[in-house]
């Protein structure tokens, strides 16, 4: 999936991922005010239906939506396609910045090493 989301289907997104499955107007009483129409809504959801991280299922005469990617594999996505653009893909170079502008400290490094080694001990 190399879709990224506009900032309104992320919100929509936010929604879902928080709440589970939901109808349109359910995704809608969600929205913060001023709350956009539900013509707008439904076309925002069918554009995450197509983009592939919706999908939807009959229930009586409506459809009810759920994710079809979760937040933590979205935000996984994201994150790989940042750290090839800007850091050559190299995992490394970031987290080497965090350190270098003591956004990480030496507690935190080592737990992350930590972390890893478990991992991979898996």
């Amino acid at each position: 999936m190399k879709q990224r989301l506009t900032a309104k289907e992320e919100q929509i997104m936010n929604i879902l991922w928080k709440n589970g499955e939901m109808f349109i107007r359910d995704i809608v009483a969600a929205l913060p005010s001023p709350k956009p129409n539900y013509n707008t809504v439904a076309t925002q959801v069918r554009f995450l239906e197509e983009k592939g991280f919706i999908t939807r299922s009959p229930m009586a005469n409506s459809y009810i939506y759920r994710v079809a990617i979760s937040e933590r594999e979205y935000r996984g996505l994201e994150m790989d396609e940042m750290v090839d653009r800007y850091y050559g893909s190299s995992y490394l170079s970031l987290v080497s910045q965090f350190v270098e502008e003591e956004k990480m400290g030496i507690d935190e490094l080592k737990k992350l090493i930590a972390e890893i080694e478990n991992n991979s001990r898996k």
